[in-house]
């Protein structure tokens, strides 16, 4: 979730102020019962098994989503998808026009989930968008893949209560050129940075964007944000993921982002890894 506002050809970034009240509202409960339920079931780095896996069935309003993966024969991570059933889709709430999100739902990727970098995925509904208007103020899913564990990711605070975390950014090297920090932060997530090159931060219609996420000077979350108009007329759709220079954790890399929609469901892929060595 992003809070910035374009201004011409200058882009104005706002403080992000109560953003995220509503998320610890309706969703701390639910957090703390998925922090048991990951630390009882830890994954299984195991990368001598080939094919692909699912997570178990989350529900989502409606209906279900999943995670799945699918690991080469070396143990690679070749796609890591987030599933999203149309019973699902056709059941999001409408919400109550306060541009907050309707609820955030964390789920698990499968055991078997190779060598990727990634722990657990959440997905975030946004029926009315949220601030600046004319921008980010459409329907729209925030798809976030964490580095981080469910754990730390519960741990960060609200921006008031620890600024210097917030504002203790990755070095340069670690963020792709021409992100930059959104000041604030937002609780169980962090730092929000955002590509000024991005086409909804140049004048044109919001239909989807690539986004990371930082705290205390690690990177913790890739995030593609989509709108629902998007997702419903794009059935395959491709595009690239920026790339830092340097990584801080070693493992393996999505560089490409997908929609698919096949089969009564709704798929965010990421795709394309590539094996990186931190430094």
């Amino acid at each position: 979730m992003l809070y910035t506002a374009a201004t011409g050809e200058h882009i104005v970034l706002c403080p992000i102020k109560n953003l995220k009240l509503i998320v610890m509202k309706k969703t701390l409960l639910a957090l703390v019962a998925l922090t048991a339920f990951f630390t009882s079931c830890k994954k299984d780095n195991n990368n001598s098994i080939a094919g692909t896996f699912k997570s178990d069935d989350i529900q989502m309003y409606g209906g279900k989503a999943k995670t799945w993966v699918k690991i080469s024969g070396n143990g690679a991570p070749e796609q890591i998808a987030i599933s999203i059933d149309d019973a699902a889709m056709n059941s999001l709430p409408a919400g109550d026009g306060g541009g907050e999100p309707e609820a955030e739902l964390i789920i698990p990727f499968p055991q078997q989930y190779g060598a990727s970098v990634f722990d657990h995925a959440l997905v975030g509904w946004n029926p009315h968008g949220h601030e600046p208007a004319g921008i980010y103020d459409l329907p729209h899913f925030d798809f976030h893949f964490y580095t981080s564990t469910v754990e730390e990711q519960m741990s960060i605070p609200f921006y008031e209560q620890d600024s210097l975390k917030f504002k203790n950014y990755p070095a340069v090297d670690y963020i792709p050129a021409n992100y930059i920090a959104i000041p604030g932060g937002v609780p169980m997530m962090g730092t929000h940075w955002v590509d000024v090159t991005s086409p909804e931060m140049n004048g044109t219609l919001f239909t989807q964007t690539f986004l990371l996420g930082s705290y205390n000077g690690k990177v913790t979350f890739y995030e593609p944000m989509i709108t629902l108009d998007f997702l419903e007329n794009n059935s395959g759709f491709e595009r690239s993921i920026p790339q830092a220079a340097k990584v801080q954790k070693a493992g393996y890399y999505p560089t490409k982002m997908k929609i698919s929609r096949h089969d009564g469901v709704t798929e965010i892929i990421l795709d394309g890894f590539i094996n990186k060595q931190a430094s």
